[in-house]
């Protein structure tokens, strides 16, 4: 990530520098590698401006805000970036909803059937009892959409088919509020 910083008719210092690439990296995780920022800090008079342009693999995204009255920088630099993010998601979303839009044009999604087991029921040599079962749909995805989609279920494990290598993997919830990969041999 390359981060331009231009001043207009303001003093861009190291608070404010370290505060804007901050909130970028909320954005930055929606986008596709390489990804060039350049970021116009303008004050004029009692309004000040943030304009922001990103430019990365796939799109160009841009947003301009200003506060006006007593408003500061942060104020701009907060809602700019906000702007900038829902686009990103919106970005991201379009180009995810692309890539399955084949899987409901006619190609089958892949399926496993999921149970839940009853806890007692195992190891006492019989028959183990299921209490609930389902199907787990088997989409592609890169990794970063996997972790967002997990972010949003109920579930603390997702199965999906990784974009990059075609592999079936599993990712899931660890107890330390990280992610934990599980990825077959080739």
């Amino acid at each position: 990530m390359n981060i331009e910083f231009v001043g207009r008719n303001f003093q861009i210092d190291d608070r404010v520098r370290q505060f804007t690439e901050d909130k970028l990296g909320k954005v930055t995780k929606f986008l596709a590698e390489p990804v060039e920022i350049r970021v116009t800090l303008t004050e004029e008079k009692y309004r000040h401006i943030v304009d922001l342009h990103v430019s990365h693999k796939l799109a160009v995204l841009q947003s301009t805000e200003e506060t006006a009255g007593n408003g500061e920088m942060y104020d701009a630099i907060n809602a700019a970036v906000d702007k900038l993010e829902k686009q990103a998601r919106r970005s991201r979303k379009k180009l995810t909803d692309r890539r399955r839009r084949g899987a409901r044009n006619g190609e089958l999604v892949p399926a496993w059937p999921m149970n839940v087991l009853e806890r007692g029921s195992i190891g006492g040599g019989s028959e183990p009892r299921i209490i609930k079962s389902s199907n787990l749909e088997i989409k592609p995805m890169s990794l970063e959409e996997a972790a967002l989609q997990l972010d949003g279920s109920k579930n603390d494990f997702l199965v999906f088919r990784d974009a990059a290598n075609d592999q079936v993997s599993v990712l899931y919830k660890r107890k330390d509020a990280n992610y934990g990969l599980i990825v077959p041999e080739a």
